[in-house]
């Protein structure tokens, strides 16, 4: 797992977001999102109702990893930010965590979530999920304890579409990763030896990111670095707060 030495030398290898065209380009969204849909994975099939995300490669590089242990959620308790369809609450119903936390902005991704841990899971693993609507972790009361937390959030630098729908699984942006990183620190939600896991890609501005999260107080480091082969970088960050891990 490859670990900058500092903070300065992990900013520096970050690249600049793509010019504004490609990343238009790379992320127009595709016409079907107001049906319902089906998705499989690791053998498991999801149906996705009309506004809730599919899945892609970056979401992938969270579930796969859920699921095979490189992020260890067994006993301990994990939030799904963003959880939309709910394959990533799946996986970690599968290996055995302690609590779940479906959290997601938008009602139907969260009932869709625990509709899915029941259905593929089971009862018993259904009844450690904790679903919760809102912005971010408005739905988890303050100084509750997460040892995981995992976020494929829409950084995408670039308006994509006028949408909301598009907007809110796309091209947030950054200012939503300060918000959840400060969120996180101000009301001591991560747990002594908690972990933070990030996706993003150069389609975001990956600088300012990391930034708002040494200025929460996180310490940085990439954990995955995938080359697309088109031009898009899309980095695994891991993030621990500083003295807790």
């Amino acid at each position: 797992m490859p670990r900058p030495a500092t903070r300065p030398a992990l900013l520096d290898q970050l690249p600049p977001p793509l010019p504004a065209d490609r990343i238009i380009d790379l992320n127009r969204p595709r016409g079907d999102l107001h049906t319902t849909r089906r998705y499989t994975w690791n053998d498991w099939t999801f149906e996705a109702p009309p506004g809730v995300f599919l899945p892609g490669g970056t979401s992938r590089m969270i579930h796969e990893r859920i699921l095979d242990g490189r992020i260890a959620v067994r006993d301990r308790r994990y939030a799904a930010m963003g959880v939309g369809l709910g394959v990533e609450a799946v996986a970690a119903a599968v290996r055995g965590a302690r609590r779940i936390h479906a959290l997601d902005v938008h009602p139907a991704s969260v009932e869709s979530a625990v509709r899915h841990v029941r259905r593929i899971a089971g009862d018993q693993a259904a009844s450690r999920v904790v679903p919760g609507t809102g912005d971010l972790f408005a739905a988890v009361p303050d100084g509750t304890p997460l040892d995981v937390v995992t976020f494929n959030p829409p950084a995408v630098s670039r308006r994509v579409s006028e949408d909301p729908d598009v907007i809110r699984n796309v091209c947030a942006g950054a200012p939503l990763l300060a918000r959840f990183f400060a969120q996180l620190a101000e009301r001591e939600l991560l747990a002594p030896d908690g972990e933070v896991f990030v996706v993003a890609s150069n389609t975001a501005d990956l600088r300012t990111i990391v930034e708002d999260a040494l200025t929460a107080g996180f310490t940085p480091e990439v954990a995955h670095l995938h080359d697309w082969r088109d031009g898009v970088l899309t980095y695994l960050f891991r993030f621990t707060r500083e003295g807790r891990a």
